[in-house]
């Protein structure tokens, strides 16, 4: 079964009501995370690759010494999907405990 495409930014943005912190970007969703350091940012990039092989879903990770953004696309769809959403929520806990 495929993933339903998200076909609105109405839609969008109330699947995103659930994730604090990302945003719609053109076809895609990010969000930055400010860590506590070069190798705490390391860590989290690592841990969110894990959870993208898992899911077999790929984000693109943007690392700046202590930041890391993430996009989330399901390029083959051309735009959101609930793929997209599912690893965003499981980055999310990840966050949490790592985070924390």
């Amino acid at each position: 079964m495929a993933d339903k495409k998200l076909s609105s930014e109405v839609e969008i943005k109330g699947a995103l009501a659930e994730l604090p912190g990302w945003q719609q970007q053109g076809k895609s969703i990010s969000k930055m995370y400010d860590l506590k350091g070069f190798k705490a940012a390391m860590a989290f990039a690592g841990t969110v690759g894990e959870l993208a092989m898992r899911a077999d879903h790929h984000p693109d990770i943007l690392i700046q010494f202590h930041k890391v953004t993430l996009s989330l696309s399901s390029h083959d769809t051309g735009g959101v999907t609930d793929r997209d959403l599912r690893l965003a929520r499981q980055i999310e806990a990840a966050a949490k405990d790592q985070l924390a």
